[in-house]
């Protein structure tokens, strides 16, 4: 296992010996298998949640991870450290300046755990509830471009093609798409947020790999993204937060036929 940056050419891929049975047949092979790891999130040296990821584009998925849950607000105000891999694990140390950090610390001591945490208590309830950001009305898209976009993600998830049960966030806009990949479909938004934060793709939409949950609206929600595109179903908390935030929520989204649960008329 090894921490790997953005843009390293080494794959998160293990070979794993394995044996196919098919037909009473009998055959031993070498499987790719997706990397899995805990990793965990350093602020200022002090450990703030270990999550279960795939191992690749990290400093994406440290900056994506910090402003979907509201740790920063701007990208400047966050700068990663390094990936240190233990041998247990991965570390990501962060640096927050002083007013955040203290922010964060009290957060803590409040007993408000990060998303995927347990959480327990009222207080923790309502933070787990907490309002998304109302999305700008600016995008739009027509039904061809969302079938067109859920195809491109098909074609671009090479982690999934190679080894089988890899999420994939993708973000379709007028260059191409840009996508992130990663066992956990959260992290996988993760990533495709701290890389979308990173340069400017202009205007577009979201594509994801799963089910439509709160926590991945909450998170396109915060970035700014209007339109949300899933191949799988809805939950009921999903579609709630996207019609009080503005977003339009499209579910089994698959071949020609989709299914559009919030604000239809930004699709033509």
């Amino acid at each position: 296992m090894a921490a790997r940056a953005p843009g390293d050419a080494l794959l998160p891929l293990r070979e794993m010996p394995a044996l196919r049975i098919e037909r009473g047949e009998r055959q031993a092979f070498s499987d790719a298998v997706i990397e899995e790891a805990p990793i965990a999130l350093l602020y200022n040296g002090v450990s703030h949640a270990v999550m279960m990821a795939t191992p690749a584009d990290l400093e994406d998925y440290a900056l994506g991870y910090s402003l979907s849950e509201g740790i920063v607000e701007d990208p400047g105000e966050l700068r990663y450290v390094e990936a240190l891999d233990t041998g247990m694990g991965i570390v990501v140390e962060m640096l927050l300046p002083q007013a955040r950090f203290d922010r964060l610390h009290e957060r803590r001591r409040a007993g408000v755990g990060a998303s995927g945490c347990g959480l327990c208590g009222v207080e923790s309830l309502q933070a787990a509830m907490r309002p998304a950001p109302p999305v700008p009305w600016g995008q739009r898209s027509s039904a061809d471009a969302i079938a067109q976009g859920v195809r491109a993600l098909a074609g671009a998830q090479d982690l999934n093609r190679r080894s089988g049960g890899v999420h994939a966030a993708g973000y379709v806009h007028d260059g191409g798409i840009l996508v992130r990949e990663d066992v956990g479909r959260h992290n996988a938004l993760d990533k495709l947020v701290g890389a979308l934060r990173r340069g400017d793709r202009g205007t577009g939409f979201l594509v994801l790999s799963s089910r439509a949950s709160y926590e991945l609206v909450h998170k396109a929600a915060c970035a700014g993204i209007g339109i949300v595109v899933a191949i799988s179903a809805p939950t009921t908390l999903a579609i709630d937060l996207a019609q009080s935030s503005g977003i339009t929520l499209v579910a089994f989204a698959r071949g020609e036929q989709m299914n559009v649960y919030t604000h239809a008329d930004r699709i033509a």
